[in-house]
């Protein structure tokens, strides 16, 4: 809860609180307040208005919204100064020039003259700086022509901004929605949940939810600072302030503002929606089904993408997923970091360290997330989870009866048997092949090489699985010989 202290002759700082000009959360004043610098009253809205000219919204509202920090203050401050130099600059090149002409002309009066006018009315008090009435009329004409001049396009400039208030607006839209329901935001990588506040580790959504639940949702706004558009498991909804029941997020939405008159902005998709099952999963914006959260986390990028890669038109939701997607795959350096002890090249000095203590050192990197052990090999340890803990560990194909025990195998079987993901083609017989090592050995057959010779008879074959197929006939030989 944001505490407020008074100091003397300073006003009132809130902590913690959110800078309305840079998006922190810290200690902070309040926006509207008035405080004490260097023996002259300030008011941090008012000299925004003044400076640049912004009214900010809501500053009515809750204390902990409508407050800015100390160094946001300090900028303000400085941009008022310089604002006040330039002022001061411009009336002395006036009074000179005025002083240097003997043209007596009654000049003509624009509107901007009277915007620098009115402008000096607060110099005035502290500096004995007096504009005067008489103005040399090739300035003023000059005026004159600048505001005939039509006004420059500024769609692009605003943009930016525009964007930055948009993300700014579903962000507090986001923090009160998880903050007053019952949803349970999440992280997700490969077959695994993870929860959003600990990180601890999940297969079953039931029990993701169930754990969510112990955590304090108010802490949900500080761990958002700078992070990207969050997941959320809509399963369950249902407002915290009352007991009203509610399975749908705009209808939530208009609950809130309406009975427990919280404000929110007029933004929609602040979050990606998902409802976490066991089984199948249905897309909450078009009802789509999927047997994979990761298939359906794809397809989310159909509903909720904004940024598309120039060079191959790659979609991502955001902005920092694009830029990595550019620096990782068509700027990609050159590995640089050979292991000493193979000579391997790796891509940092992290994966080398990571590949030297793995397989060089045997060292364990890979650990339990429900007790202390560690292990070699995710496999190593999937089968201590279902050993030790109980874990069920398996893995059905929804769309025939083969089950595996790994996730990551069931969703090969899947693009390779089903969907039929075939990317790498043969550029002389136009073969497709679902990974680049069958297309090599499919290679060997149009170069007529045969690299796979048998131990047994001396025979060669120009692939992996032409030999395996050969070696059975030795074992079937040996079977009847036995009889």
């Amino acid at each position: 809860m944001a505490s407020i202290n008074s100091k003397k002759n300073r006003g009132p700082i809130v902590d913690p609180a959110l800078c309305r000009c840079c998006h922190s959360i810290k200690k902070c004043r309040l926006l509207t307040s008035e405080y004490e610098f260097m023996d002259s009253k300030e008011v941090y809205s008012v000299m925004l208005i003044d400076v640049f000219g912004l009214l900010l919204s809501h500053l009515d509202g809750d204390n902990t919204d409508c407050c800015i920090c100390a160094t946001c203050v300090s900028r303000l401050r400085e941009a008022s100064a310089f604002r006040k130099q330039v002022l001061q600059s411009e009336q002395m090149f006036l009074e000179a020039r005025h002083d240097s002409e003997t043209d007596t002309e009654k000049p003509l009066v624009t509107k901007a003259t009277a915007v620098i006018s009115t402008n000096f009315k607060s110099l005035k008090r502290t500096r004995n700086i007096h504009i005067s009435d008489k103005k040399q009329p090739s300035i003023a004409s000059k005026i004159q022509r600048l505001q005939k001049k039509p006004p420059a396009d500024r769609t692009q400039l605003k943009t930016p901004k525009a964007t930055l208030e948009q993300n700014r607006m579903a962000l507090i839209n986001t923090v009160k929605i998880v903050t007053y329901s019952y949803v349970c935001p999440f992280y997700n990588k490969i077959s695994f949940y993870y929860c959003f506040y600990c990180m601890d580790q999940f297969t079953s959504p039931v029990e993701l939810r169930e754990h969510t639940l112990k955590h304090e949702p108010k802490l949900f706004k500080q761990m958002m600072e700078h992070k990207k558009k969050p997941k959320v498991d809509i399963t369950r909804i249902d407002c915290r302030l009352c007991e009203e029941k509610i399975d749908d997020v705009d209808t939530f939405k208009k609950h809130i503002t309406s009975e427990h008159k919280k404000i929110l902005y007029p933004v929609t998709n602040e979050f990606l929606k998902f409802r976490l099952t066991a089984g199948n999963m249905n897309c909450t914006e078009c009802d789509e089904a999927f047997s994979l959260f990761d298939s359906l986390n794809k397809h989310m990028l159909e509903h909720f993408v904004t940024h598309t890669c120039d060079e191959c038109g790659a979609k991502f939701i955001e902005l920092s997923l694009l830029r990595s997607h550019i620096r990782n795959t068509h700027k990609k350096v050159d590995a640089v970091y050979p292991c000493e002890i193979c000579g391997k090249n790796l891509k940092s000095k992290y994966s080398r360290g990571l590949h030297v203590a793995t397989v060089h050192e045997k060292k364990p990197t890979i650990n339990c997330y429900k007790c202390d052990a560690a292990f070699l090999s995710h496999a190593l340890r999937n089968r201590h989870l279902i050993e030790v803990h109980g874990d069920k560990r398996t893995f059905p194909c929804k769309l025939c009866d083969k089950v595996y025990n790994r996730r990551k195998t069931m969703m090969e079987h899947h693009r390779r048997s089903h969907l039929k993901v075939f990317n790498h083609q043969c550029e002389l017989c136009a073969q497709m092949f679902y990974v680049p090592s069958a297309l090599k050995e499919h290679m060997a057959i149009h170069r007529g090489e045969r690299n796979f010779k048998c131990d047994e008879c001396g025979k060669s074959y120009p692939g992996l699985k032409s030999l395996q197929c050969h070696k059975k006939s030795h074992k079937r030989k040996l079977v009847r010989r036995s009889c």
